[in-house]
């Protein structure tokens, strides 16, 4: 007897070298009403070597116990059975176990139902009376591997998906500034995710500027990690922006922050930190408005950085209305670095030991020498490094530096 088209023609395509199944382990099921067929499947399973034979269910309803109290490892389905016909018996199988691989047998007269039987999702057919061990032997390893296989591809493309729509996050929670043409201001940007799995958190930050001229800057982080922080954390980022072209500013913005976190938040032990920033053309001062957050280096031409934190309320989502707004020396040449907490909450040598907001300080002033991007970029390497003895910076961490050009 042969076996249909493929199962004597190879390795699968897509598939490197011998199937990994091992004939002699495997735990097969057949579903064959017929007694006098399912003796003859025996035989040839028998006869193929394999040492564990298999477990024979003459009904579809005897099937489905077996399928659920001992998980084979590839079902042989004869289509023809007293409480199940055709495309209703592969589909009571497949629905009750999705990942098992599945060979049909038909009869010499109804061999179109194997082909059939292939394209609604078994692995392959074999044709009653035309089977040799071996080639039983080799239907059911490949077709444990090409359903291996198609399992694979599912993972992949669930995998695939899942990256697109990070990516599609991850453009939500990091916006590209939106400046006029001569802002008046050189903006530096840098979002590292979080090493585990790279998932994004709720760290944000976007950059605009009014039609006054007015550049507003905001950096943020929603506490936690994980999908429903990232998308809290993009939805303040566009309310921010929204309101701010809107004309709310200070205290009444953050009021309606603190509206939409509440909304929208998964828990209600959800919070935000936040720092917003308002630069006027030809002001020495800025004005700050912060939530909780952490303060800013204020990194000058001249190799000095100083550690800034202005009064400020607390974070949003703890049921607070008032953010004081408040003022910020920024002479022109000067830097304000904005960071997230996850850039000074790693860990620093050996021990427990963070490095804080004193030891990012004193790495800001031993890479002091250093302008716009390389500043930024070596402040991140710097405290990544220091933080390798446990395996690096593992928190999501946000920099934004704004510098203000001579006016």
């Amino acid at each position: 007897m042969t076996a249909r088209r493929d199962s004597d023609a190879g390795p699968v395509p897509g598939l490197v070298g011998a199937p990994t199944a091992h004939w002699e382990q495997l735990n097969l099921l057949l579903v064959e009403d017929d007694r006098a067929d399912a003796l003859l499947v025996e035989e040839l399973i028998v006869d193929a070597g394999t040492n564990r034979g298999m477990t024979w269910a003459p009904s579809m309803a005897r099937a489905e116990l077996a399928v659920t109290s001992s998980r084979p490892d590839c079902v042989l389905l004869d289509l023809n059975l007293p409480d199940a016909h055709g495309m209703d018996a592969l589909d009571r199988i497949g629905n009750l176990d999705p990942t098992i691989p599945i060979v049909v047998l038909t009869g010499l007269n109804d061999e179109h139902f194997g082909v059939s039987a292939v394209a609604a999702g078994a692995q392959d057919y074999l044709v009653k009376g035309r089977v040799e061990p071996e080639t039983l032997r080799r239907a059911v390893l490949y077709a444990i591997e090409r359903k291996r296989a198609e399992l694979t591809a599912v993972d992949l493309h669930a995998s695939r998906l899942h990256a697109r729509e990070n990516a599609r996050l991850e453009r939500g929670l990091l916006a590209t500034p939106l400046l006029h043409e001569d802002p008046g201001v050189e903006i530096v940007t840098r979002y590292r995710p979080g090493r585990e799995n790279s998932l994004l958190g709720g760290d944000f930050f976007d950059v605009i500027q009014t039609p006054d001229r007015t550049v507003h800057v905001l950096i943020g982080d929603v506490s936690g990690h994980g999908p429903d922080e990232a998308a809290l954390g993009v939805a303040l980022r566009i309310a921010w922006r929204a309101l701010t072209f809107a004309g709310l500013h200070g205290s009444a913005r953050m009021r309606e922050l603190e509206r939409i976190l509440r909304t929208e938040r998964a828990s209600t032990g959800i919070f935000a930190t936040v720092i917003s920033l308002a630069i006027r053309e030809g002001r020495p001062t800025i004005t700050s408005v912060r939530a909780g957050h952490p303060g800013m280096l204020l990194h000058g031409p001249d190799g000095t950085v100083e550690w800034v934190e202005p009064p400020g309320g607390p974070a949003l989502g703890l049921n607070t209305s008032e953010w004081e707004p408040q003022q910020v020396e920024l002479p022109a040449g000067y830097g304000l670095v904005l960071v997230t907490d996850g850039l000074f909450e790693g860990h620093s040598g050996e021990g427990n030991e963070r490095l804080g907001e004193d030891g990012l300080l004193e790495l800001a002033r031993s890479v002091a020498e250093l302008q716009g991007p390389e500043f930024v970029d070596a402040l991140i390497d710097g405290a990544d490094e220091r933080a390798q003895a446990q395996g690096g910076l593992r928190d999501d961490v946000a920099v934004v530096r704004v510098e203000r050009k001579p006016w």
